[in-house]
This record gives structure tokens, sequence and C-alpha cells, in this order.
């Protein structure tokens, strides 16, 4: 046919060469198809081995939980003068000694893992309450750990302020606003501490010292009618080996003063040998006969000094996984957002530019801003999962940040009469009895 080419031997042999090509690519995925036939139903176990892990250990540990007792232990402050705050981070040190992790065999047979503490502080109605809610058998542990540096403090069982406003949270008569805290930077930096508080001029006492509590406690004060603030600190003991804080910390350090990581592993003396025979580099990297290098430490400033002196400081005390969140909540008529300042402001007052601080948690804030979809109804689930959160006294593990006991002295602890008054914070005449002979010593 005229205009028509015919098949060259090249294009034959072009041809196929694509036949044989496809052949074999079809046979490929025809054995792979019968491959997958027979043995399909290994693939979603594998695939699905660790969501149904996480599933079956979180039944086990709700079963374990619901099982558990908890009371709410209020704390009464006398008129007496207090000791300082050095005395809450030695009260802190003690409840460290709860630590207990669960083994293997507790943990996903019977679903226990360890419990946290909740330190709380409640304004009802311009009343400020000092609370911490613990296991039924730590009880006695923490009483003890308290009274040993606050004998005079009266510690009794009362009933959660929590379920005396509605369970249905923000309906029609109440609305709330409240956020998680999360740090702003890694958690080892440390945040604004006591220590820093202190105005070091000659002949003052600890206890002169600025009081971190007195700006909350003013503003928990003025709450009118109807008006509440609860704010929630919830530490878990934890240790370097479930968390790597004190390495991290280190690692930290090496960075900032400049010094290289050390080596994975030591060397022998044999390739230590070798080293200096061949090319003359001593252990640690130094060529023989070089002149001693500044070490890298001496370069830095001032205040690049005390920032490592924090995080080793930090690294050096027993710590605690900790969670942070706060509630303004109202009935509708009295309700006033600016109210939720208070708690903000006295968080704010921990954060330095070269160290760390807190900040709210954007995901579990109570507020979303347009133009996002369906602001008012994705708002009332986010106060709704916050109120039920609190009320639960849950632990939300992606805003957890390691806090040292220095650290939850200074969000927590009691203030003496001098930096707060009694307008402010009631106190109690004298207290009723004397510790229980029973509680356990250390």
């Amino acid at each position: 046919m005229a205009g028509v080419r015919p098949i060259s031997m090249a294009d034959s042999e072009t041809l196929k060469f694509f036949y044989s090509f496809f052949s074999l690519i079809g046979s490929f995925f025809s054995f792979c198809w019968e491959i997958f036939k027979l043995f399909w139903w290994v693939l979603p176990p594998i695939f699905l081995f660790n969501p149904l892990k996480e599933r079956y250990l979180l039944f086990k540990q709700t079963e374990w939980i619901r099982k558990q007792k908890f009371v709410l232990l209020e704390l009464k402050m006398p008129r007496q003068e207090l000791k300082p705050i050095k005395a809450m981070e030695n009260v802190f040190s003690t409840l460290w000694g709860t630590y207990d992790p669960a083994n293997k065999k507790e943990k996903w047979f019977e679903g226990k893992f360890l419990l946290y503490f909740s330190l709380e502080i409640a304004s009802i109605e311009g009343v400020p309450h000092f609370y911490i809610r613990v296991s039924k058998a730590l009880r006695k542990t923490v009483e003890s750990a308290i009274y040993s540096q606050f004998p005079e403090i009266e510690i009794a069982e009362a009933s959660d302020y929590a379920r005396n406003v509605p369970a249905n949270l923000p309906n029609k008569d109440w609305d709330l606003w409240g956020c998680d805290y999360v740090l702003a930077k890694s958690d080892i930096y440390p945040i604004k501490t006591y220590r820093q508080f202190f105005e070091e001029k000659e002949g003052i006492k600890e206890e002169k010292q600025i009081e971190p509590l007195a700006a909350l406690l003013e503003g928990l004060a003025r709450l009118e009618k109807g008006e509440q603030i609860w704010m929630q600190i919830m530490p878990r003991p934890v240790s370097s080996a479930e968390n790597s804080y004190v390495e991290r910390g280190k690692a930290e350090i090496n960075r900032l003063v400049g010094r290289p990581e050390p080596p994975a592993g030591r060397k022998s003396l044999f390739s230590e040998f070798i080293d200096l025979a061949v090319f003359g580099l001593l252990p640690g990297g130094v060529k023989a006969g070089e002149k001693p290098v500044i070490p890298p430490e001496m370069k830095l400033t001032p205040g690049e000094r005390g920032v490592v002196q924090a995080v080793e400081e930090k690294i050096s005390k027993p710590a605690f996984s900790t969670n942070i969140r706060f509630i303004y909540l109202a009935k509708r008529e009295n309700f006033f957002g600016a109210m939720k300042t208070v708690p903000i402001a006295f968080f704010n007052q921990f954060s330095t530019q070269h160290l760390n601080g807190l900040r709210p948690y954007g995901k579990t804030a109570t507020k979303v801003q347009a133009p996002d979809f369906f602001v008012g109804q994705r708002t009332y689930l986010k106060k709704r999962a916050m109120f039920r959160k609190f009320r639960a006294r849950e632990k939300i593990g992606e805003a957890a940040f390691i806090l040292n006991i220095e650290e939850l002295a200074t969000l927590f602890h009691f203030p003496n009469l001098e930096s707060v008054s009694e307008a402010i914070l009631p106190r109690i005449e004298t207290k009723k009895s004397s510790p229980p002979m029973e509680l356990p010593v250390e």
C-alpha cells in the first residue's frame, strides 16, 4: 500500500523485545498475585499489631484505674510563720520516692501504671483553696511528707469541688475558658524559679523574698459570686532510665560550650598506641607537641555560662513528668472573659528569654478563631473536652514535660502571712490535732 513503510528487521526485533519484556512483567505480577492469595492473611496482623497493642494496653489501664480509690485533701494554712519555699522542695523530693514503675507483667496483664498527684488551687467565688488529690494507698506517705516540713498545717479530706457544678458544661447557664500549658523550649531548660525571685540584699531573709503566688492569689480573691478559677498541676515521678532528660541535658551543654561529643566507645590501649605512634595523636584527638588550646568553656560570655549552669542544675535534681491546666468558669450572667488573664499572668512570670517559659497549648485552648470552619461547634467541643479532662484529672501525654522539684515548689507552695494577707488567703487559728502517729517516716 502506498505510503506505508514496511516493517524492517530492526523494528521486528524491537517489537519482540518489548513483547518479551511486558510478558515477563506480567508473569512476575501473576506470580506475586498467586503468592498474595496464599498468604494475604499474614499482612493484617503485621500492620495492625501496634494499633491493637495500644488499644489492648489502654483497655487494661482503663480497667485498672477504675479500681483505684482517690482522695482529695485540702491543705489549710495556719496563722504561724511558715517555712520558706525550700521546704516545699523537700516535700517534692520525698514524694519522688513513691516512684515504683510497673514491671512487664503488671503492665501488660494488670494494666498497672505509675500514678500521679494532682496539685490544685481553686478559687470558689473569691475564696482560694489549696488541694492535693492522691491515691488512697499513698495518702499517708503524702501526709507524712507535708507534716515533716510543715507540722502546723492542717490536712483534711474534702469533697470534690469540681462535682459541685453541672457535669454538662458549657450549657445554657454556665460557660468556661481553659487551656493546657506547655514549655516554650525543650524541657531541659528550666523556668524561672523561686531563687530568681529573691532580692539579694544584706539582712533580708529568704522568707522576705518576692512571693510568686502573691499576684495569683490576689486575682483569685477578686472573683465575684458565680465565678470560679481552677488550676491543676499533675506531676508523676520519672527517672532518667525512662526519660532521657539527663542525657539530653548533657548533650545540650556540650553543644552550648562547643565541646565535641564523647566517642561512642572507649579506645583500647593498642588503638591509642597506634594513634600516637603513627598519627601523633594524644587521647582526645590532640596532636602531640601542639600548644594547648583555650577550653571552650572559657570562651563563653557571662550570660552563656548562666544558661549552662541553669541546665546543669535542672538535670541534677529529681524530676517529674508534669501536666498543667487551668479553667475559668462562671454563670453566664457573671462570666467576665478578662478574668482568664489572672492565671495567664501568673504563668508568664516564670518565663525568661534566655531559658524557658510556660505558654498556652493551642491544641487544647478553648478558642477557635475565624475564618476557620464550624467555629462555634468546635469551640463548644473543646470546652466540653477541657472540662471533662479537668474533672477526671486526666493527663495528656503530648502536653507533658519535665519539671524538677525546684520548679514544682515554685509553682505550688504555701505562702506565708507576710507575703499574702489573711484577707486574701484565709488562715486557721490553730491546728485541731497533731499529725497521726501511724504516719510513715523516712
